[in-house]
Formats: structure tokens, C-alpha cells, sequence
């Protein structure tokens, strides 16, 4: 089972995000980022890229999308909180 960030993990497994553009959901326990694309297709692509990933790994990210725009939020609803997947995530999406 998914476990809630302790206090002592979310310094090593966060900071680095914040650095990525990364930010904390104001009222909830939750990261959010915008992405910005070149176009509707590598905005598209890039969705269907991040999903592959999302489905092998059983955790969905909260997202919309609007032209070569992606909001997308990250939190672990089993733990209403952010886990280890949030940041694993997180970090292949910067990736991709």
C-alpha cells in the first residue's frame, strides 16, 4: 500500500520539483504544474506518453488540457495526500 509523505521524505523527494516549476495546490495536499507545447498534437502526444506511464504504474494525474496547454495535477487520492507515486510521476513527466 501507498503511504503519505512522512515530513522527513517530502524535503528529498520535493525540492527537486520546485526547481522544475513545480508548485504546492494551495488548501490541499497536492503539486501542480502547467506544461506549454509548441501545438495541440505535442501537447496530445505528450498526454498519451505520460499515460502509457500512468497506466503501468496505477496512478492517473488530475489534468486539462486546452490547445498546447496542460494543467496537471499530482496527489494521492487513497492517502488524500502526496505519496512517493506523486513525485515519481512528477518526475517523468519533466522527463518526457
Amino acid at each position: 500500500m501507498t503511504e503519505k509523505l512522512s515530513a522527513e521524505t517530502r524535503g528529498p523527494l520535493l525540492d527537486p520539483l520546485w526547481q522544475t516549476g513545480w508548485e504546492m495546490v494551495e488548501g490541499r495536499d497536492a503539486i501542480v504544474k502547467t506544461f506549454k507545447f509548441k501545438d495541440f498534437a505535442d501537447a496530445f502526444g505528450w498526454m498519451t506518453r505520460v499515460a502509457i506511464w500512468a497506466e503501468k504504474w496505477d496512478h492517473h494525474p488530475e489534468w486539462a488540457n486546452c490547445y498546447d496547454t496542460v494543467v496537471v495535477t499530482l496527489s494521492t487520492h487513497e492517502v488524500d495526500g502526496l505519496s512517493t507515486l506523486d513525485a515519481k510521476l512528477a518526475r517523468k513527466m519533466d522527463g518526457l
